[in-house]
């Protein structure tokens, strides 16, 4: 396989660092005058795009976002899926304004009947025949887990390494070498020792699962199906029917968040795999952009909720917000899920996403990189390990800053934009297989000077 010269690296990033420094001074000057933000950026996380500051948007239509410096740049990050329908869906719009203007109310504590339809087409997608909704699969999370732990009188959540499920406490956990729960490194704050509450596995080994059920102290397990924010991790052939066996066996429920894997189809993994999880959530993706999340649970744990009248679910039982499930995010999820994230665009975005594989892995056996390209739906993602990582762990290994900052700035600077986390694309309903090619051949320039 062929190495990485590091000073080449190190001169072609002071490079890219220089091009996007001189062709985005507006972006710069924005950020450098934003003294009453803390980090100078609206949330702190957005400086992680490369070149040391972020760029300035403009606007945003379809799979197109423009710079303030007048830059148009083809969008595969999509807001880290919150965008999979792309920027401003025509429905979407169309049904927010409506909701905004002609018929008045975003947030007046009372639902409309767009609420029961998005539940109705999210149990279609899923499965699932109850649900509630959130603002983000962050809360969606945090409350599930709390039902789980109030329906099986069990205290602790397995979590995976190096997992994500939003800013949930429980889930910022890694396994370490001897199979011991270690709080993940960086976590800001915790609130208790990790420990506490939660027990790590790995994904993707079953072992470590069942290590962690045999406690018999497991509310919940929570996972995505395939891993995604610590680059995408698929699961081996078996595993996931095999943690539903394990979670039955111990008395444990599963919880499958699809926040991000919905990029496998309709009704995301859970749909396309034949999965059954006790109960699912869901966010970013379903409302166009408009702040959103859910959770679905079965019949099951709703009767065995009841069976607890002392939770208070309807006032101050730490489930629920209220601005949660408003009227304005009721109605663009359902132009969203009924117009937008339909059967046939989730077919042309796989075809898209396919096409985008293909053109990564070519380049990769070109040059024989020491890299991989990994596919789930809609999404792929590059990652600087050769075979793929197969579990959180060997993911996080697999991290090399200095030629994921080459790569995002090489393509910026060349009017492609890859999410700031990892090496993550995405394809929404207006991506076109010329945005596909346009980044296959950056992509093969970019290696071109990597190798020299």
């Amino acid at each position: 396989m062929t190495s990485i010269d590091r000073e080449r690296l190190a001169g072609l990033l002071e490079d890219e660092r220089a091009e996007h420094s001189l062709r985005t001074p507006g972006s710069r000057k924005l950020y450098e005058s934003a003294d009453h933000l803390f980090g100078r950026v609206p949330m702190t996380w957005m400086n992680k795009w490369s070149g040391g500051y972020p760029l300035y948007l403009a606007t945003a239509h379809g799979n197109r976002i423009t710079d303030v410096d007048g830059h148009e740049y083809v969008d595969f990050a999509l807001g880290d899926t919150g965008a999979m329908a792309g920027h401003s869906p025509e429905p979407t719009v169309r049904a927010v304004q409506r909701r905004i203007g002609e018929e008045g109310g975003i947030t007046t504590m009372m639902p409309s009947g767009d609420a029961e339809w998005v539940a109705a087409d999210l149990t279609r997608r899923f499965g699932l025949p109850l649900w509630s909704f959130s603002l983000t699969a962050t809360d969606a999370n945090r409350w599930a887990l709390r039902l789980a732990r109030l329906v099986t009188g069990k205290p602790r959540v397995l979590a995976f390494s190096f997992c994500y499920h939003g800013a949930v406490d429980e889930t910022f956990v890694m396994m370490g070498p001897d199979g011991e729960t270690l709080l993940r490194s960086g976590n800001v704050g915790p609130s208790r020792d990790i420990r506490d509450t939660t027990r790590a596995a790995e994904f993707n080994d079953l072992e470590s699962v069942e290590r962690a059920l045999a406690h018999g102290d497991i509310a919940v397990v929570i996972t995505e199906p395939a891993l995604t924010n610590i680059g995408i991790v698929l699961p081996e052939p078996g595993f996931l029917d095999g943690l539903r066996e394990l979670c039955t066996k111990y008395g444990a429920l599963l919880l499958i968040d699809e926040t991000h894997t919905i990029s496998a189809g309709p009704g995301g993994c859970t749909q396309a795999w034949g999965l059954q999880p006790d109960i699912f959530v869901i966010g970013k993706s379903l409302g166009g952009g408009i702040p959103c999340g859910a959770y679905g649970i079965t019949h099951e744990i709703a009767e065995r909720v009841r069976d607890y009248p002392d939770a208070d679910l309807v006032d101050v039982g730490g489930v629920g917000g209220t601005l949660a499930g408003n009227v304005l995010s009721t109605a663009a999820m359902r132009a969203t899920l009924g117009e937008v994230l339909t059967d046939s665009a989730f077919q042309h975005m796989i075809a898209l996403a396919t096409r985008y594989r293909e053109g990564v892995d070519d380049v990769i056996a070109r040059h024989d990189m020491p890299w991989s390209i990994t596919q789930l739906g809609a999404r792929a993602e590059y990652r600087f390990a050769r075979p793929a990582p197969r579990t959180g762990t060997d993911s996080a290994n697999a991290y090399d800053g200095e030629l994921e900052e080459y790569l995002h700035l090489f393509m910026a600077n060349r009017g492609v934009l890859m999410t700031p986390f990892h090496n993550m694309a995405l394809m929404c309903p207006t991506t076109t297989a010329a945005d596909v090619d346009l980044h296959s051949a950056l992509f093969a320039e970019a290696v071109r000077r990597l190798v020299g």
